[in-house]
């Protein structure tokens, strides 16, 4: 699965174990961080920055999306990299409606998704152009309910830009939130190349039921949020979680509470160990088996530094892991359980 690559002394790369010419840095970049106006990194100048410092650390794999700042999330790739197209891997997404809903979306509402062949074709096209590019690499159905994954069409619709040449591959980014087991187990049915999920230390659910049918199937996963909302980076205190400004609901605040006291519990991953915290938390995923990146938030040419830096770390020992399963299964995976959504809960959004 890894080795290291010629123009990077540190990165590794995994490879896609359904096409094994799409062979990824180990540590992504989720590219929303420097694309939406509510979130992340607003100043265009320090956005191309960090991708180039990412580029130059050897991160190869972008993770993108359509409505990310409404096509900016794709028009910023092509601004920051307008020549040497292969030596980078593009993960877009599609589904959402942006076309008839003009103007930034505010905060995590959803906009309605279309997902007709007609749909599909045209959000690829756009897609292709604000990239600058003729093919991508991964596209992706973004936060798609039973009724997009079980549908011969958006297959067909698929297959077709595959034989265009238009897109290399397809996956399916599951959200927007925590849950979505049914819906990753149908996915796999389909030979996606990847299935895009939310794994993380204190977030092990549903996921690792997961894990199982990708290995079956041979499905490459993207493992976002590693660093689970900020505690397992260290920039999430208690202090913060009462704070007077902060708005999260009751159970969101006692959600955070009992994910410090894990965060206490894990703490033999990073204290005395020559790794952050910040570090463990990303190496935890690329543990898992048939994870092939991780998506951590980066803000900060820092950030890209430590985070990259995981690749000339030694994995975690099987002590170490066995470990985290014993606290998990004993302790975390009830005092950290949480609601999952899906497609009941919440249906397509029209």
């Amino acid at each position: 699965l890894m080795r290291k690559d010629f123009w990077s002394k540190s990165m590794n790369y995994r490879t896609f174990p359904k096409n094994k010419d799409l062979n990824v840095s180990e540590v992504g970049f989720g590219v929303w961080s420097v694309a939406t106006k509510w979130w992340g990194v607003t100043d265009e100048k320090l956005s191309l920055s960090l991708l180039h410092h990412a580029f130059d650390k050897g991160i190869n794999f972008y993770d993108t999306a359509d409505v990310y700042g409404n096509g900016y999330g794709e028009e910023i790739l092509a601004k920051a990299f307008p020549r040497s197209r292969d030596k980078r891997i593009y993960a877009t997404k599609f589904g959402y409606d942006i076309y008839s809903n003009a103007g930034e979306r505010k905060g995590h509402t959803e906009m309605p998704q279309k997902f007709s062949a007609k749909d599909i074709k045209f959000s690829c096209e756009q897609s292709l152009k604000r990239l600058g590019t003729d093919y991508i690499d991964i596209y992706q159905l973004h936060n798609p309910r039973m009724d997009f994954i079980n549908n011969d069409e958006v297959l067909e619709a698929l297959e077709r830009l595959i034989d265009e040449g238009k897109i290399r591959s397809y996956a399916m980014a599951l959200g927007p939130d925590i849950g979505w087991l049914d819906e990753g187990l149908d996915s796999m049915n389909y030979s996606p190349v990847g299935l895009q999920i939310i794994y993380n230390l204190l977030e092990q659910e549903p996921s690792k039921s997961l894990f199982k049918k990708a290995l079956e199937t041979q499905t490459g996963l993207i493992s976002r949020v590693p660093h689970a909302s900020g505690i397992m980076d260290g920039s999430f205190t208690k202090d913060k979680v009462y704070s007077k400004d902060d708005h999260r609901s009751h159970r969101r605040q006692k959600w955070m509470e009992a994910g410090l006291d894990a965060r206490d519990d894990f703490e033999f991953l990073y204290n005395e160990k020559n790794r952050t915290i910040g570090q463990a938390a990303i190496l935890f995923p690329l543990s898992a088996p048939n994870i092939c990146t991780v998506l951590p938030n980066f803000t900060t040419h820092d950030e890209i530094d430590e985070y990259s830096d995981v690749s000339d770390l030694p994995p975690f020992s099987e002590e170490e892991i066995s470990k985290i399963e014993t606290l998990w299964l004993d302790k975390h995976s009830s005092s950290l359980d949480q609601p999952f959504s899906n497609t009941k809960t919440k249906p397509t959004p029209s």
